[in-house]
């Protein structure tokens, strides 16, 4: 994605009601990925430097950085995968083969889940429960529909994403998507 792409995206969001405040700046950027630990792919962190989104539903990104309730709201979004995934796991049966012997007792297979989670690609949530991949560190990757461990795809990439979630035609120049360009670790096998 071009910067001006993403202000394209950016007028096609604010055309389509979502509300938009000034992006982040770089401080700002560099102080989520210290203080949460998150890694932004090239794409987000342009589209969240030309205009950041604020309308309910949207991730929020400033408020996390100057308020407590937005810390705790942040940080509840990027917990929200693997709480449903242990969700499944201990009320619905869910279990992957790779993950070995599924134990007997729930604490031990919240343990193992836990352990296994911090291997895969961390989500960054963008808008209700739509996440993306922050791994690859690339821009292209999908976004995902999260709920519990049922994962589809939403949008082959972030441009593609945004206008199937609100509904509107991309401009000129976004190239037709018919499958993600990056391959995600663990996440893509969930939505098969």
């Amino acid at each position: 994605m071009t910067p001006p792409q993403a202000q394209q995206l950016a007028t096609c969001l604010a055309a389509c009601g979502v509300s938009l405040a000034a992006g982040l700046s770089t401080s700002e950027i560099a102080q989520l990925a210290t203080r949460f630990g998150l890694v932004f792919p090239p794409d987000l962190r342009l589209l969240l430097q030309v205009a950041l989104p604020v309308s309910a539903g949207f991730t929020p990104w400033r408020d996390a950085l100057h308020s407590p309730a937005g810390a705790r709201a942040l940080q509840t979004r990027l917990l929200a995968p693997l709480e449903g995934i242990l969700f499944d796991v201990q009320l619905n049966g869910f279990w992957l083969v790779e993950w070995g012997p599924k134990p007997a007792q729930a604490t031990a297979r919240e343990q193992l889940v836990r352990q296994q989670f911090v291997h895969y690609p961390q989500l960054l949530p963008l808008y209700s429960h739509r996440y993306l991949p922050a791994s690859p560190a690339l821009a292209g990757n999908p976004v995902f529909s999260v709920y519990q461990t049922d994962i589809i795809y939403y949008g082959y990439d972030l441009a593609h994403y945004l206008a199937t979630e609100f509904k509107f035609a991309l401009p000129a120049g976004f190239a037709p998507l018919t499958a993600p360009k990056n391959q995600i670790v663990f996440w893509d096998a969930l939505t098969g």
